[in-house]
C-alpha cells in the first residue's frame, strides 16, 4: 500500500505545534520552579534580585504567546484529520508523537532518579520534594495525552479533546495570574529596583564620603564637595525624583544620609541582608578596632529613611597618618 504522504502544511503545522508545546511546557515548568524559589529560598544564595528582572517575565511571555498557538495548530490538524482520516497515518505525526513520547517518559525517569539520588544523599527539602512532583506531574500528562492520541482517543472524542485544552489554559491562566500574588506585579518590582538603586547610589555616597575623609580630615559641608574631574565622580541623584540625596554632617567624624523609599526592604532585595559594599584597603600598619562602617545595615521602611554613620579614625586613617609599606 502507498504510504500516505505528507504534504508541506502537514510538516510544518506538527512542527510548529510541537515547537509551541515544548515550549509552553519548559516555561510552565520553569514558571512553577521560580514562585517555589521564591517560596521557600535558598539560604545560601546570595542575592536572586526581583523576579521580574530574571526569567519569570519571559516564561511568562511564552505561555501567554505559544500556548494559544499550540491550542490552534491542534485544532487545525484535528479538523485536517476528521476531513481526511488518512492524515492520522503520516510519518510527521507519528514522529512528533514517538518523540513527545519519549521525552516525557525520559523527563519522568529522570525526575524519579533525581529524587531517589537526593533522598539518598540526605539533601531532600520542601522546595525540591514539590518540582519533583511539579516535573512528574506535568511530564506525566503530557506522556498520557499524546498516549491517548497515538491510540486515536481524541479523534473518536473531539468534545473531550476541546474540554482538556481549555482546561489547561484556565490552569495556565490561574498559575500566571497566582504568581502576581505571590512574587508581586511588573509595577510593585519596578518600585522594589528603584530602591535598591537608591541605597546602592547612598552606599557610593558613604564611599566617597570617607574617602574624602581621609584626604581632607574634615567632612564634606555639602556633596556637591565631593564631585571630582579627575576621577569622573559626580554625586547621583534619586533615579526615580532626580532630586538630590540629603546629607548632613552631624558631628566631627558622624553624619547621615537620606532618601525616601517606596517600600521596606524585601526579603529578595539586593539590601535585603546586609550587603556590604568592599571596604577601602587599609594601608599596612593601620588598626583595625571599631566597627565596620560598611558593615552597617542598609534596609528601610516605605517613606523617609536617613542612615546614621560614624567613621571610626582608626579603622580609616587620614592617609597623611597612614605607615607606607615596607618594601
Amino acid at each position: 500500500m502507498q504510504p500516505n504522504k505528507t504534504t508541506p502544511k502537514d510538516f510544518f503545522l506538527w512542527v510548529g505545534a510541537m515547537v509551541a508545546l515544548y515550549a509552553s511546557v519548559f516555561a510552565f515548568i520553569a514558571l512553577i520552579f521560580g514562585y517555589l524559589d521564591h517560596l521557600f529560598p535558598d539560604r545560601l544564595s546570595y542575592y536572586t534580585g526581583d523576579a521580574y528582572s530574571g526569567s519569570i517575565s519571559y516564561e511568562m511571555a511564552v505561555i501567554i504567546v505559544l500556548f494559544p498557538v499550540f491550542l490552534a495548530l491542534m485544532r487545525v490538524i484535528r479538523s485536517t484529520i476528521m476531513q481526511d482520516v488518512t492524515r492520522r497515518d503520516i510519518w510527521v505525526r507519528r514522529w512528533a508523537l514517538f518523540l513527545t513520547l519519549f521525552i516525557a517518559g525520559a523527563a519522568m525517569a529522570g525526575d524519579l532518579i533525581t529524587l531517589i539520588m537526593y533522598f539518598l544523599n540526605g539533601d531532600v527539602t520542601i522546595r525540591f520534594i514539590l518540582k519533583v512532583v511539579v516535573l512528574l506531574l506535568v511530564s506525566g500528562g503530557v506522556f498520557m495525552h499524546f498516549l491517548a492520541d497515538l491510540r486515536g482517543y481524541w479523534d473518536q472524542n473531539p468534545a473531550r479533546a476541546k474540554m482538556l485544552g481549555w482546561a489547561a489554559g484556565v490552569v495556565l491562566v490561574i498559575t500566571i495570574v497566582a504568581g502576581f500574588f505571590i512574587v508581586g506585579t511588573p509595577w510593585q518590582a519596578r518600585l522594589y529596583r528603584y530602591d535598591d538603586q537608591k541605597v546602592s547610589d547612598l552606599q557610593n555616597i558613604q564611599y566617597q564620603i570617607v574617602n574624602y575623609w581621609q584626604s581632607k580630615e574634615m567632612l564634606p559641608v555639602t556633596l556637591a564637595d565631593l564631585v571630582d574631574p579627575i576621577s569622573g565622580f559626580m554625586v547621583p541623584v534619586d533615579p526615580q525624583t532626580g532630586e538630590a540625596y540629603r546629607y548632613q554632617a552631624t558631628g566631627m567624624y558622624s553624619f547621615q544620609i537620606c532618601a525616601d523609599f517606596n517600600a521596606e526592604t524585601q526579603q529578595y532585595s539586593a539590601n535585603g541582608i546586609s550587603r556590604p559594599i568592599p571596604a577601602k584597603p587599609m594601608a599596612v600598619g593601620s588598626t583595625t578596632g571599631g566597627p565596620d562602617l560598611n558593615a552597617e545595615p542598609w534596609t528601610h521602611g516605605a517613606g523617609e529613611k536617613c542612615f546614621e554613620r560614624t567613621i571610626d579614625p582608626d579603622r580609616y586613617p587620614p592617609f597623611s597618618k597612614q605607615k607606607n609599606p615596607t618594601l
